[in-house]
């Protein structure tokens, strides 16, 4: 029989085993696909266009799902799934195998993208909820560093073995789950009631009608469109840019995966010491004290890119890069908490997932410009046109920020 745990435990314990087996994976994946698939930068590309297609094809059902059945189940088969994808791409080092691989992560990501805020908010309250994600973000932190620390240790001599042992712990995440995980807060569509795909259509045409009801949540749902569009280019070629144009430092010894967990640990170190004063001084539940954030997250970032792409120097880029990756962490917990702001329990996962969608059209349009670019032009080219691609975000952040004022005035 399945006890029930403390839901806010069980949302940490997802959070910080997560923030192990993910950075594992994270930490190697790049380097595997340049070093032992041998994939081309148009190629590398291709395979996180083909990532953001299942989301975007996915993300609405699974999210609709989670509204009428279980987010509970919908989480469970999401870490199952997601475990299954990375040991795929582990064992089979080529381009075609990796797309299988982004397809079934993509898919299972769907299933939790949404799902877990969703169920915890209606656990704890959203309120409480919003206060936690950025908690949670800050814990999972520190569990990240071990993730790294174990990627190093296992892939010194093989990339391709932090991938296969991530993915087997993120099964096991999904396991736990199934044995522990409550879900109280939630009542899903009672059974008799079901009329499976017109109840799914419903509560879709619920959740646009929510978005489209609340011009603020369009707008910042425009910005996330333009994050889109940036971070595919940047997730994809920022490895091959490093190791096209430096010499990494002989203190590594030839050991490429042991780079890259130092320098993403750095990061991690740094954003935990930045995540502290905003988690005690940020209030998420005033929409200007977020958009404030944003504005100067945004512009920062989108500045940090052109210096990653330009840089001559090998300390330079990495400081960069440094500002970016700890930039983007604080970002991710704002940007949810901007979203999940007074959002009615029953399309709540709904318009998360929308949210999600919208990230994905934004890669998905994004991605193959920038490959294209870096196979016309150079990888460079490619890296400074995503700082470009997310600029026009300044604009609609300080949009954001004038509707949330006069709702304020009203």
């Amino acid at each position: 029989m399945k006890r029930n745990f403390n839901p806010t435990k069980i949302y940490l314990f997802i959070e910080v085993a997560a923030s192990i087996f993910f950075p594992m994976i994270f930490v190697a994946s790049s380097l595997y696909q340049v070093t032992v698939a041998g994939l081309t930068p148009l190629e590398l590309v291709l395979v996180g266009t083909t990532l953001e297609i299942a989301a975007f094809l996915f993300e609405i059902p699974t999210g609709i799902v989670a509204d009428i059945y279980s987010r509970r189940l919908s989480i469970i088969i999401g870490y199952l799934l997601m475990g299954a994808g990375f040991l795929v791409e582990g064992f089979f080092p080529a381009f075609f195998p990796i797309l299988l691989a982004q397809v079934i992560w993509g898919l299972a990501y769907t299933f939790t993208r949404g799902a877990s805020q969703a169920w915890i908010s209606d656990e704890i309250g959203e309120e409480k909820a919003n206060r936690l994600f950025l908690r949670a973000t800050s814990v999972g932190l520190y569990a990240s560093l071990l993730g790294m620390a174990l990627a190093a240790l296992v892939g010194g001599q093989n990339a391709a073995l932090p991938i296969r042992w991530g993915g087997l712990g993120i099964v096991l995440i999904g396991v736990v789950l199934a044995l522990t995980m409550p879900e109280s807060g939630f009542k899903p569509t009672p059974r008799e009631d079901r009329d499976t795909w017109e109840q799914m259509i419903h509560t879709f045409k619920e959740g646009v009608s929510a978005v489209r009801s609340r011009p603020r949540l369009k707008t910042i749902l425009g910005i996330g469109l333009f994050y889109g569009l940036y971070s595919e280019g940047f997730d994809r070629l920022w490895v091959k840019h490093i190791l096209d144009s430096f010499e990494l430092p002989a203190f590594f010894a030839g050991n490429q995966v042991a780079f890259f967990s130092a320098l993403k640990a750095v990061g991690t170190v740094l954003t935990i010491l930045v995540m502290r004063p905003i988690e005690k001084s940020l209030d998420t539940s005033k929409p200007q004290a977020i958009g404030r954030a944003m504005l100067f997250v945004t512009g920062t970032i989108s500045a940090s890119l052109l210096g990653f792409a330009f840089s001559p120097l090998l300390g330079l880029t990495i400081g960069a890069f440094l500002v970016i990756m700890i930039l983007r962490k604080i970002a991710i917990p704002l940007y949810t908490s901007w979203v999940n702001q007074k959002l009615d329990s029953g399309t709540r996962a709904t318009v998360l997932s929308i949210s999600s969608q919208v990230d994905a059209i934004g890669q998905i349009a994004g991605g193959p410009s920038v490959g294209l670019v870096a196979k016309l032009v150079s990888v460079v080219a490619a890296i400074s046109t995503s700082g470009l691609l997310l600029s026009p975000a300044l604009l609609l952040v300080g949009r954001a920020n004038a509707q949330s004022q006069e709702q304020v005035e009203e």
